[in-house]
């Protein structure tokens, strides 16, 4: 018998999709009226939850260039779990698995489900045997935030033993929604907060761990920088030095254990990435693995300290949206070309040149060359005052 309101289609019932489309809508809306990305994230595991069921929840924000985990992050009921920061990533960089985050940023589809994935025989993921498993959990949703070809966040989904395995609809569904909730992330990194009082900055700072993943000696600079990253992960590792100023922030396990995959030729590139601190400051932080009187790869290196205008910049640029073209006449533009001398160097016209600043001016908000230049790089180069509590932590 059918009821008023609700009919079935090839078995679908088409009140429950019309349902499920209006909350994913809902959701999408309202994280894009988030005041942080810490209440972005908030919001849509909030909201999320009704759309598919999960007892545990991981967000993380991460740096597009890179892809590195790094703030701000929300975890949900992992409260009084063994989870162990350093070998959480290290699973991920260093051992091959399913699933894996940068696997998903490079894949047609950025969602995947570990029992989906293994054929339901999760055991052959050894994140499954060494941190699912311990934890009561019994199946892994994960996703990667991206637009445009970039990674802004990334989120994994758990669900406890005796719970039905996430779907391959559930898995389309949070696959449907990376794009727009990259977006809401993306358009955060345009925000700029007033400047703080000036004051003296720390130079850059050292930290020395030893081959195991401990904390072995850092510097009076490095242990600053530490106390304003503090707030970003509340994980420790397990065996790290307890004198350690407030533990070790996510952004800086997660460049540890890359600087060790790329030693080990499991990666390429750089261990780098970029992070707000407490005060708003722009941080890189950036790690390489030293080599000892043998030959072999020994200690691990780390260096926090500002960010130059440089490396700021392209996270800002994209965070407007702007084409890969749009992105090379803004570059050309701070650095004060004239449209006759940006159409020669990229061999175009100058009336194309014009017809490109158009939508740029548009996009970022601005109507000179001179408003556009202090708005993508100086207010953004600037300190300024965020939020210190930006990790949210749900019980």
């Amino acid at each position: 018998m059918r009821t008023a309101g609700s009919h079935r289609s090839g078995g679908v019932n088409v009140t429950r999709l019309s349902s499920d489309a209006y909350r994913r809508s809902m959701l999408i809306d309202h994280v894009g009226e988030a005041r942080s990305v810490k209440a972005l994230f908030a919001e849509a595991s909030r909201r999320l939850r009704r759309l598919v069921q999960f007892d545990a929840a991981l967000w993380l924000a991460t740096d597009p260039a890179t892809a590195l985990p790094s703030a701000p992050t929300l975890t949900e009921n992992f409260v009084n779990r063994s989870v162990d920061c350093l070998g959480y990533w290290e699973r991920e960089f260093l051992l091959d698995d399913a699933n894996l985050y940068r696997d998903l940023a490079r894949s047609d589809r950025p969602a995947a489900a570990l029992r989906i994935t293994t054929s339901d025989r999760p055991a052959r993921s050894a994140r499954y045997r060494e941190f699912m498993r311990p934890n009561g959990f019994d199946d892994e949703l994960r996703a990667v935030m991206r637009v445009d070809g970039r990674s802004w966040a990334q989120v994994g989904l758990f669900r406890e033993k005796g719970r039905a395995p996430f779907a391959a609809e559930e898995t389309e569904l949070l696959a449907s929604m990376s794009a727009p909730l990259a977006a809401a992330v993306r358009d955060h990194a345009r925000r700029v907060s007033p400047p703080l009082a000036d004051g003296a900055t720390p130079g850059p700072g050292l930290l020395l761990f030893a081959p195991t993943g401990e904390l072995m000696s850092t510097n009076d600079e490095a242990r600053a920088w530490m106390e304003e990253l503090a707030w970003l992960d509340q994980w420790r590792p397990a065996s790290a030095d307890t004198t350690a100023p407030a533990g070790l922030p996510l952004v800086v396990a997660s460049t540890l254990m890359h600087a060790r995959a790329i030693a080990e030729e499991r990666e390429h590139g750089t261990a780098r990435a970029r992070v707000r601190s407490s005060t708003g400051r722009w941080l890189v932080c950036h790690a390489s693995c030293l080599r000892d009187a043998s030959g072999a790869f020994g200690s691990t290196a780390l260096v926090i300290e500002p960010a130059k205008a440089s490396e700021i910049a392209p996270i800002i640029v994209q965070a407007y949206g702007l084409s890969v073209r749009e992105q090379e006449i803004t570059e050309y533009i701070a650095q004060g070309f004239s449209t006759a001398e940006i159409a020669d160097r990229l061999h175009l016209s100058r009336y194309t040149v014009r017809d490109h600043v158009k939508p740029i001016f548009e996009k970022v908000g601005v109507s000179s060359r001179g408003e556009l230049v202090a708005k993508l790089y100086v207010e953004h180069y600037a300190p300024s005052q965020l939020d210190p509590s930006n990790i949210e932590v749900i019980y």
